[in-house]
C-alpha cells in the first residue's frame, strides 16, 4: 500500500471510494463526496491522502481547517476518512489518519476534531486531539 497526496487524477476515485464506503453506513445522508468536492472547490482540503494498492486507489482521508469556539488557532477537521469496504479492517483508515494527523502536527497544526460514527470516535459522537 502507497500512501501519498491527492492529485488531479484521483478525484473521480476518490468520489467512487467515499460513495461505496458510506453506502450502506445507517448514520450516513450519504453526502460524504460531495463534502469533499466542495471543501476542494473552497481551496479548504488542507491535507487530502489517497491509499493506493495495485496502482488502485482504496482509501481516502480529508483535513480542513475549523473555528473552535474559544478562538484557539491553526485546528483542523478530519473526514470524511474512507475505505473501499473489501479493504476495511486491514488498517488502511488508521494508516490514512495517522500520515495526516502527522503532515498537519509538521505544518505547524495545533489538534483535530473529529465528528462522526462513535465507534471511531472513542464511544462519543465528536472527538478531539492536541498534538
Amino acid at each position: 500500500m502507497i500512501i501519498r497526496n491527492e492529485i488531479e487524477s484521483d478525484i473521480q476515485a476518490i468520489a467512487e471510494v467515499t460513495r461505496t464506503a458510506f453506502a450502506t453506513l445507517a448514520i450516513s445522508q450519504h453526502t460524504e463526496q460531495f463534502i469533499i468536492d466542495a471543501l476542494r472547490a473552497a481551496g479548504a482540503l488542507t491535507v487530502s491522502l489517497v491509499a493506493e494498492i495495485d496502482r488502485n486507489v482504496v482509501g481516502h482521508v480529508a483535513f480542513s481547517p475549523v473555528t473552535i469556539s474559544d478562538g484557539s488557532p491553526d485546528w483542523y477537521g478530519l473526514g470524511p476518512v474512507s475505505v473501499l469496504p473489501q479493504h476495511q479492517r486491514q488498517g488502511i483508515g488508521t494508516a490514512l489518519i495517522r500520515e495526516g494527523l502527522s503532515l498537519l502536527q509538521a505544518q505547524g497544526g495545533k489538534g483535530c476534531v473529529l465528528v462522526g460514527d462513535p465507534a471511531y470516535t472513542n464511544g462519543s459522537a465528536f472527538g478531539t486531539s492536541r498534538f
